[in-house]
């Protein structure tokens, strides 16, 4: 029969807090007496209840994705299951269980009812809003989170983010490149910092070519499918219509592809596109997107091990710091930029898994501290 932890604590001949401190690697526990637990542990197959394993270490062993996104979106972009499953991995690894939280609007009650309870030890905050009182309000609280996007607050805040900026501009260089004088972009949104850096990315890229896009050529989406189809409505309605655009997404970019098909158009041979994820159906549509990859599963794995280390770094008295790490992206060259009519066969460079992609790397920034 399994042992109590009372019954544990009897056979060791120790007080049953100092067995739970040894349960919860607790470092105020001396080594002789830590063996003489863990001996009565593995001999009896003792298997703490987690509900006393929590009251002892006031620990839920449970962390929070918020995600300030409608749940239409969350759940018709493909880009969001694949984080999930990078942040649920993680934690699947760490023994913690995950709560996901859809809220669009933050609030004080918002807050109080995620972190205020006690039924979280850590949260995780996706999609960064460039103006978001729930994630100015962590810092002050001091409460453990780690945000999935670069933050424009002036806190100390651990950030995950892919190289947003660098994407889009290597995307808009590309177009550049392969002669496109006319270049549009469906962005992200303007209240979301990968929104606005993505947008940032195309601009750099155009300015460097000494050109600036009319403002009718830049068209607000919100990551959307119907956004896209959207944006892309309104470019084809200009009297000078342009000839590629960077779709900020490829969920967006799938929804101008409808768009282009309807009005008897063609991708590439009437209008370029690159856009950006590289999601699993990027590669598996009618005319293949070209796009720029970023690594969505490793973005939430990162989150939910660095939040996760925090939590035990601080249980053992240590230090949290704050800590800025960017992923790197590249651009997965397929058929919608219209490379191959540009090029002749024999200047392709064939990529082993998919003769018809190849890729172009971009940087690989290392985590930065952030002071603060």
């Amino acid at each position: 029969m399994a042992l109590t932890l009372e019954q544990v604590a009897t056979l060791a001949g120790v007080s049953r807090s100092t067995v739970s401190r040894v349960v919860n690697d607790h470092p105020n526990v001396n080594a002789e007496t830590r063996e003489a637990v863990w001996g009565v542990i593995h001999e009896h197959g003792f298997h703490p209840n987690n509900a006393a394993r929590t009251l002892a270490s006031r620990r839920s062993q449970m962390i929070g994705l918020v995600i300030p996104q409608a749940l239409s979106t969350v759940f018709s972009d493909p880009y969001f299951p694949i984080l999930i499953q990078g942040i649920a991995a993680a934690c699947e690894e760490q023994e913690y269980y995950l709560m996901l939280s859809l809220v669009r609007a933050q609030s004080p009650t918002t807050f109080r009812r995620l972190v205020g309870g006690g039924h979280l030890d850590g949260v995780i905050v996706a999609s960064a809003l460039a103006i978001d009182p729930f994630v100015d309000r962590l810092p002050i609280e001091n409460f453990p989170f780690v945000l999935i996007g670069r933050s424009l607050s002036e806190a100390p805040i651990t950030t995950i983010d892919a190289d947003n900026v660098h994407g889009a501009t290597m995307a808009t260089q590309h177009l550049l490149r392969l002669g496109y004088k006319r270049i549009a972009t469906i962005s992200g949104p303007q209240d979301m910092v990968a929104g606005m850096d993505r947008l940032e990315g195309f601009r750099v890229a155009l300015r460097a070519a000494g050109t600036t896009p009319p403002p009718e050529y830049v068209q607000e989406g919100d990551w959307s499918e119907w956004s896209g189809q959207r944006g892309m409505s309104t470019l084809l309605s200009l009297a000078s219509l342009p000839q590629a655009v960077f779709i900020a997404s490829d969920a967006m970019a799938i929804g101008a592809l409808k768009v282009i098909r309807s009005a008897g158009m063609q991708v590439p041979g009437d209008i370029a596109l690159v856009s950006f994820d590289d999601i699993p159906l990027a590669s598996s549509l009618e005319t293949p997107l070209t796009t720029v990859r970023q690594p969505i599963h490793q973005l939430g794995y990162t989150a939910a091990s660095v939040l996760i280390d925090r939590l035990r770094n601080s249980d053992r008295g240590g230090e949290a710091t704050a800590t800025r790490i960017v992923l790197p992206t590249e651009l997965v060259v397929r058929a919608s930029c219209g490379q191959q009519s540009r090029f002749a066969a024999a200047q392709r460079q064939p990529d082993a898994r998919d003769s018809n992609t190849r890729h172009i790397k971009g940087g690989t920034p290392q985590p930065e501290p952030v002071h603060g």
